[in-house]
């Protein structure tokens, strides 16, 4: 028998802006609760640290692309 191995971590928490409030403005394509595009959501597991940390960046901004009557 092998020794054991050290023991196993549990994976780091992936960051995500989801605040659980899934509505895609037509108009925009961005999701009304955390203003990514379906493609990101999709896709947001399997981005890199780095890809996830630029577009979290950009989602402030991006709010300024929807109609303020949508955001209620």
């Amino acid at each position: 028998m092998s020794a054991p191995g050290p023991p196993r971590l549990p994976p780091k928490a992936i960051a995500t802006p989801c605040v659980m409030v899934c509505a895609v403005d037509g108009e925009s394509g961005l999701c009304l609760g955390c203003f990514r595009t379906l493609k990101e959501i999709a896709g947001w597991r399997a981005l890199g640290e780095d890809e996830r940390t630029r577009i979290m960046a950009e989602l402030p901004a991006r709010r300024d692309r929807i109609d303020p009557a949508k955001l209620g």
